[in-house]
């Protein structure tokens, strides 16, 4: 491959530098797509929103926890860590916000072209990794991050070519067409590899975006060699998951509570609580929504400081990713509950029922 200066402007480029000047000029759009995308990201919390990274106000930890219900490969325990110890969950934010920011202006102005291109690949790994589950209607997240994923691929195996800081700098030091360092990081430069190197580099990136972006969509909604499905956490059918149930003999109940599914544009609303007997049916408690909305903080042991479980309008609520130990207090005055199988049963305000078997204290 050659190491000629790719023209600037007008100039007219012949041989194989035209190639590589007509693909960089095809894909200025991309470029700029890929990093106004980023760049915009970053900037309107650094800038335009700076509330997004205030951690006194609604800022992105309540939107870092909702990826916990269907995150991959172990990360929901990352971002469980993280948001338990806030110095690394802040600092954590601040510095992917920042990658977004350089990343993303250096691929607008095409400055280390490939470095800045890498980067955004390794930024929409990870945001698939985290948020691909969510969107409701189009699975909005895994469409973004898998193109941001091409498109970083992309970029990264063509530069920027003219047109570009790359190109500049080259233009005053001609003397960088000869650093290996620079044709791989930068982008005025094809990559220092023979045409049957580049080839089969080019095909095995090829390979790797069709494994990544196939097998989560195929994770997320089948369509390929299985039937179409809603996925395996729905991005809009909201769940609450019961377990660690607690029922003492007076009937108060204690049980853990965690919203692993839904949309996190809107909380999950829990109206009624009924505890009864699983044999014969009979209730022997229920907690309607007034006695729900009344209930103080105190009954609430949330595990995270950010989605929570609380008391509201329409009894508790809870957003996407919220865990807590909830205690629901006897309504009954006096008597002992007999030994018994019992199960507690929630029911939302669209009527969704969730139901955790319970055996008295002992």
């Amino acid at each position: 491959m050659t190491t000629t200066t790719l023209p600037t402007g007008n100039a007219p480029a012949t041989g194989a530098d035209h190639g590589w000047r007509v693909a960089a000029i095809g894909l200025l759009a991309v470029r700029f797509v890929q990093g106004w995308i980023y760049w915009g990201g970053a900037t309107r919390r650094f800038i335009y929103g700076p509330q997004k990274l205030n951690p006194h106000d609604h800022w992105m930890a309540y939107k870092f926890q909702t990826a916990m219900p269907g995150a991959l490969l172990g990360t929901d325990h990352i971002v469980a860590y993280l948001l338990q110890h806030f110095y690394l969950l802040y600092a954590g934010l601040l510095i992917f916000s920042a990658i977004e920011l350089v990343g993303g202006f250096m691929l607008l102005v095409g400055l280390y072209t490939r470095l800045a291109a890498l980067a955004t690949i390794g930024l929409s790994t990870v945001l698939m990794l985290l948020f691909g589950w969510q969107g409701a209607t189009c699975i909005d997240e895994w469409t973004m991050a898998s193109s941001n994923f091409a498109m970083g691929v992309t970029l990264l195996l063509v530069g920027s070519g003219a047109f570009s800081v790359d190109n500049w700098m080259l233009s005053r030091r001609p003397g960088l067409a000869q650093k290996t360092w620079f044709r791989w990081i930068g982008g005025s430069l094809p990559l220092p590899l023979s045409d049957a190197a580049f080839k089969k580099f080019a095909l095995t990136l090829l390979g790797i975006s069709v494994v990544f972006i196939l097998s989560t969509y195929n994770y997320y909604r089948g369509s390929i060699v299985t039937p179409f499905h809603g996925g395996p956490v729905s991005p809009s059918k909201h769940h609450i998951a019961l377990d660690h149930g607690v029922l003492s003999a007076d009937g108060s109940v204690y049980f853990h509570a965690y919203v692993d599914a839904g949309t996190p544009a809107t909380p999950s609303h829990v109206m009624r609580a009924v505890l009864m007997n699983s044999k014969t049916g009979q209730v022997i408690e229920t907690w309607g929504t007034s006695v729900l909305a009344a209930m103080p903080e105190s009954n609430f042991q949330n595990d995270f400081a950010y989605q929570q479980f609380k008391a509201g309008k329409f009894g508790l609520f809870g957003g996407v990713g919220a865990m807590a130990t909830i205690h629901l207090p006897s309504m009954t005055a006096g008597g002992l509950l007999p030994p018994g199988q019992y199960v507690l049963s929630l029911t939302s305000v669209n009527e969704h029922v969730w139901k955790l078997p319970m055996d008295l204290e002992k």
